[in-house]
């Protein structure tokens, strides 16, 4: 879940099933209700391999209509950061995968959506930052990402301007356009 929507882990402990919504986007978006700021507040689009997670979850637990979408025995009533924090641990060290913190994950997807071409505002929107500098240090873009975008001004610009070209003759008695 981390990985393939960038909520922060404690937004994941959080979430509760009137937060989901199976009919919304492609495959449905989840609601970030509660966060540090305004821009925390969020609804995020979910892949496909998160409805699919999501679903069978929800179908596990009785289809219900309210509740936490990660129920446990604790005070709160759902996991808790010090719980996945253990099972992280654990399941490391079952795996033999050099360690990590869980909140790496988050950092990994905002990567991966600001390779893909996202643009700084739209990954500000996604990740919940306040500011888009924040944002922008996930925005990379490639050098042939560069000329593209530059390459697609131009032809713009060349259908829809109505100046005529004007042919200037320098002192030097060269032209230049």
């Amino acid at each position: 879940m981390l990985f393939d929507t960038g909520v922060r882990p404690d937004e994941l402990h959080r979430m509760r099933w009137p937060e989901i919504v199976w009919d919304n986007a492609r495959h449905g978006t989840i609601l970030i209700t509660t966060g540090k700021s305004d821009a925390a507040r969020r609804q995020i689009p979910m892949t496909a391999c998160v409805r699919e997670l999501l679903e069978a979850r929800w179908m596990t637990q009785g289809k219900p209509a309210t509740g936490w979408v990660w129920p446990s025995d604790t005070k709160s009533g759902h996991i808790d950061h010090s719980t996945t924090k253990k099972q992280h641990r654990h399941a490391l060290k079952d795996s033999r995968v050099p360690p990590f913190v869980l909140y790496s994950l988050r950092h990994t997807f905002l990567t991966r959506l600001g390779a893909s071409g996202c643009d700084v505002w739209t990954l500000m929107r996604i990740a919940g930052h306040s500011s888009i500098g924040i944002s922008a240090r996930y925005v990379h873009p490639q050098a042939d990402s560069v000329l593209a975008a530059v390459e697609r001004v131009g032809l713009k610009g060349r259908h829809k301007s109505r100046h005529k070209s004007k042919t200037l003759r320098l002192k030097s008695g060269k032209e230049s356009r």
